[in-house]
């Protein structure tokens, strides 16, 4: 079973939708026993960090997702959901993350060149790693992106970077702890084909 994380902070409907069209069920999940019985779980997230992050560590949905991690079963982070797995971040005062991915998070606005803005939002061009996440997909392909703070000092760990003035860190895997900074469930065919890579792994 897919497990959906549902803390209140996510847009589930989409992701719903995405695995039906693949021909995979998922089910939303909103407590710990309901994590520790999904096969592979999704963590995703918009908003701001430190609301996320309590909100996951309410009922102790933050500790069933840690200890799955650790048991080895494929976890994947989108957007907020993908920083969240990070040690740190710096958005509105410093907060905690999982700390399944080392790295920490802060705000692409002092780094990218004056003519642009944040949030970042439309489709950009990936740079790929070799890595099960991407099979099938072209080198170049384009996914939707909405956000305004990025992983840095996470290199190790980076599958795949973006531009945007600076090089922007995109996908991110440990072991079967993975992230996207992108929304895959936005991304048409190429998202589509990730979370069917994903289902796989």
């Amino acid at each position: 079973m897919i497990g959906l994380i549902d803390y209140g902070v996510g847009n589930l409907f989409s992701l719903v939708s995405s695995f039906r069209m693949i021909g995979e069920e998922a089910e939303i999940v909103r407590t710990p026993e309901e994590i520790c019985r999904a096969d592979k779980l999704i963590l995703p997230g918009v908003g701001a960090f430190g609301d996320a992050r309590e909100k996951l560590g309410e009922h102790g949905m933050d500790e069933a997702v840690m200890d799955a991690a650790r048991r080895g079963v494929p976890l994947l982070g989108i957007c907020l959901g993908m920083q969240m797995l990070f040690e740190t971040s710096d958005e509105f005062g410093m907060h905690s993350g999982l700390g399944l991915i080392p790295g920490r998070i802060t705000a692409m606005q002092p780094r990218l060149p004056g003519e642009l803005k944040v949030p970042q939002i439309g489709w950009n061009a990936l740079q790929m790693k070799p890595h099960p996440l991407f099979e099938g997909i072209p080198e170049g392909a384009c996914v939707y992106f909405v956000h305004s703070y990025s992983a840095v000092e996470c290199e190790k760990w980076t599958i795949a970077i973006t531009e945007y003035g600076i090089p922007v860190t995109a996908a991110v895997a440990r072991d079967n702890v993975l992230g996207t900074q992108f929304h895959p469930e936005k991304s048409g065919r190429i998202g589509l084909q990730m979370l069917s890579n994903f289902c796989r792994m």
